[in-house]
């Protein structure tokens, strides 16, 4: 459950009054654009840059910054770990994406896709139903550079096209305008531009290394990693009740992040617009990078991402179209876990918290998801939110 302070606020939907039942259903077919899902493992040997599938097996040894820099110089420059924007997951996540090489480049296609029919039903009409298609597609591609390797990628959605409306039937969501008032009660559907981002990365010191990430659209160092590319949301298509609280800033226009990192920590720092976008889905909002934002990553096991972050978005919160903007601070925390049971078989589970302080008053929002994915074509999925 989620306490939220933004408009339109009916009586009894804050936390403390009182919680209301909801019911309804959601029925989705899913399609995702993937290679069979491979993991880094320990130790091991790195393989050609043509191996699509890693091997898994129980761990013999602690893995140095070298042995997991060793793939970058020698078979992929894609890890496990690498989450969206900068952020980290568990090294053992499976690797969803079929790869090429070409030339000194190395490609990754990701993608997802759902055609949903989704029904909720509440009290004082607030349920709704709707068809639709909630997607997103991927295409990143990377090579070594000065001694390092560069990045770029694009993340697109057709969901401008395919989402009607001001969005997807989502009870007790809040966030961006639409229609000339707050939407509440649906989330709204992405941007056509989800990341236009560039990314570069190379060694310090031994055990040390630096990476610069910029973007017209992209992911500060704000949150856990955004919902779309956990293993715990992906068979979800719809985006967590918490999102505003946690990971809303997934898709700002406008960010640098720079930091550093060693074997098991990453210390970061982002200079980013905090704006929300507009009703106009398929432009880039670009505007002032004056919110700033930090976020302390560790990962104490190969199953195991812990991120601590918090930042300070300026004229974020829009709750009247002619209104002001309001500033907002947000501090988030979260855990994931990861437990792989095979090549195929993985138990994705992430934990968060998010608080939100505007116009004086602190709001949270508390997350569990959780999703088991027993082979390639079978997932199911939990959440309380």
């Amino acid at each position: 459950m989620v306490q939220s302070s933004m408009p339109p606020r009916p009586p009894g939907l804050m936390f403390q009054h009182s919680v209301r039942w909801r019911t309804g259903c959601v029925l989705a077919v899913a399609w995702t654009m993937s290679a069979a899902p491979s993991a880094m493992a320990e130790p091991q040997q790195p393989a050609g840059p043509d191996v699509h599938e890693h091997t898994t097996q129980a761990p013999q040894v602690q893995r140095s910054l070298d042995a997991l820099t060793q793939l970058a110089d020698d078979a992929s420059l894609f890890r496990t770990r690498d989450a969206s924007g900068t952020a980290w997951l568990p090294d053992v996540t499976p690797m969803y994406g079929p790869r090429h090489t070409s030339g000194a480049w190395q490609l990754m296609l990701h993608g997802n896709a759902f055609v949903q029919f989704l029904h909720e039903s509440a009290p004082e009409h607030r349920g709704a139903s709707q068809t639709g298609s909630i997607n997103w597609a991927m295409l990143m591609a990377k090579r070594p550079l000065a001694g390092g390797w560069l990045g770029l990628c694009s993340m697109v959605s057709l969901e401008p096209l395919t989402i009607r409306g001001c969005g997807c039937p989502d009870l007790l969501a809040t966030g961006e305008l639409c229609d000339g008032d707050s939407i509440h009660d649906r989330q709204h559907p992405h941007d056509l531009f989800m990341e236009v981002a560039a990314q570069f990365d190379r060694p310090l010191t031994q055990g040390l290394r630096w990476q610069v990430y910029g973007a017209l659209v992209g992911e500060p160092a704000l949150g856990p990693s955004g919902y779309p590319h956990r293993a715990s949301a992906m068979p979800n298509p719809i985006a967590p009740v918490t999102h505003h609280w946690l990971d809303a800033t997934h898709i700002s226009f406008g960010v640098v992040t720079t930091g550093v990192y060693g074997e098991r920590w990453k210390a970061e720092a982002s200079a980013f617009n905090g704006r929300e976008p507009d009703e106009a889905r398929y432009d880039i909002d670009f505007g002032r990078m004056d919110s700033v934002a930090g976020r302390l990553s560790f990962l104490p096991t190969q199953a195991l991402a812990l991120q601590v972050s918090a930042g300070r978005l300026e004229s974020a919160e829009l709750k009247f179209p002619r209104g002001p903007a309001l500033d907002v601070v947000r501090i988030t925390s979260s855990a994931t876990y990861h437990r792989r049971f095979g090549d195929q078989r993985l138990w994705a589970t992430t934990f968060a918290w998010g608080a939100n302080h505007e116009e004086g008053e602190m709001t949270h929002g508390v997350l569990l998801e959780s999703a088991l994915s027993v082979s390639n074509r079978d997932v199911g999925s939990v959440a309380w939110k």
